[in-house]
C-alpha cells in the first residue's frame, strides 16, 4: 500500500523505508506521475527508500497548479529533499524528469555540498545539445506529439473526461519541457549513468555521451531495446542495473542482462 508522507507532499513512497541506507528519488517523464515507479521498490534492495516524485495538477495532486517552468520546479524538489538528506541521494529522471533531476542535482551539490551518490538520467538530451523548442499550446498539437511518442499508453486521452483531466499537467510539462535552458552548472562531483532505447527518435547515442561532460567522476552509458518508453519492456534489466549500482558495485564487474551494449568512461569530454 502507498503511504505519503505528509511531511513532503511531493514524494509517493511505495515501499517505506525506516532506516534506508540510500534514497533513489525518480522523477516521472512530461505528463507522468510517480506512479509510474510504483513497480520499482520491489526490484530494490531492501535498504534502499524510493522517493518517487509527484508533480502538481496530477493524481492526489490534481487541485494544485501546475508548475511550467523549470526553475521553479527546482526549487520545490530541492526544498522539499532537505529533510532526507541524512542518507545519501541518486536521483533518476526519465526524459523531462532528466533535466529536472540534473539541476536538482546541481543545485544540492551546490547547497550541500557531496549528498549525491549518482545522477542517473534517460531518454533525454544532455545540457550541451539541448535546443529549447517552439512554446506551443494547441491541445491538438500535443496530442499528436504525446502520440508520437506513447502511442499505445496515449490511448487514454480518446476518452474526453479523461482528456481534459490530464491535459493541463500535460500543457505545464511542455511549457517547461519546451522552454527549459540548461544553467551554466559546474560538473557534479557525483558519477553520471546515461540509459537510452535503441530507437528513440528524439535522442541519439553519440548525443547522449555528452552526458559524461557534467560530472568529474566515472561516466557509464548503456542502450537497451526499445524506443522512447523503453523503461516499460526492460523494467526488470533497466532497475535491475540501477540497483547494482546503489549496491556499491558501480561501473565494473557485473554482467548487464538485458542491454544491448554499455560503455564506460572517466572524467569529461566524451565526444
Amino acid at each position: 500500500m502507498r503511504t505519503v508522507d505528509s511531511a513532503a507532499p511531493w514524494f509517493r513512497r511505495f515501499r517505506p523505508v525506516p532506516e534506508p541506507r540510500l534514497r533513489l528519488v525518480c522523477f516521472p517523464h512530461a505528463g507522468g506521475s510517480a506512479s509510474v515507479y510504483r513497480s520499482w521498490p520491489r526490484r530494490l534492495p531492501a535498504d534502499v527508500d524510493v522517493l518517487a516524485v509527484q508533480y502538481p495538477g496530477r493524481q492526489d495532486r490534481l487541485n494544485e497548479p501546475c508548475i511550467d517552468n523549470a526553475e521553479e520546479m527546482v526549487g520545490a524538489v530541492s526544498d522539499a529533499l532537505t529533510p532526507f538528506l541524512d542518507r545519501p541521494l541518486a536521483l533518476f529522471g526519465h526524459s523531462m524528469g532528466a533535466s529536472v533531476a540534473h539541476e536538482v542535482a546541481v543545485r544540492l551539490e551546490r547547497l550541500h555540498g557531496p549528498v549525491l551518490d549518482t545522477l542517473l538520467v534517460s531518454g533525454r538530451l544532455p545540457p550541451r545539445h539541448h535546443r529549447p523548442r517552439e512554446v506551443r499550446h494547441d491541445d491538438e498539437w500535443l496530442m499528436a506529439d504525446v502520440r508520437d511518442l506513447d502511442e499505445a499508453s496515449s490511448a487514454v486521452l480518446d476518452d474526453p473526461d479523461m482528456r481534459e483531466l490530464m491535459l493541463p499537467a500535460i500543457r505545464a510539462d511542455y511549457h517547461l519541457a519546451d522552454s527549459y535552458r540548461p544553467s551554466p552548472s559546474p560538473v557534479l562531483g557525483a558519477p553520471v549513468v546515461a540509459y537510452l532505447g535503441r530507437d528513440d527518435p528524439r535522442v541519439r547515442v553519440w548525443q547522449l555521451r555528452a552526458w559524461a561532460e557534467v560530472t568529474k567522476a566515472a561516466f557509464d552509458l548503456v542502450v537497451f531495446p526499445g524506443d522512447h518508453f523503453y523503461l516499460r519492456s526492460q523494467e526488470a534489466a533497466l532497475v535491475g542495473d540501477v540497483a547494482r549500482r546503489l549496491g556499491g558495485d558501480r561501473l565494473e564487474g557485473a554482467r548487464l542482462e538485458g542491454a544491448q551494449w554499455r560503455h564506460a568512461v572517466r572524467g569529461r569530454g566524451v565526444q
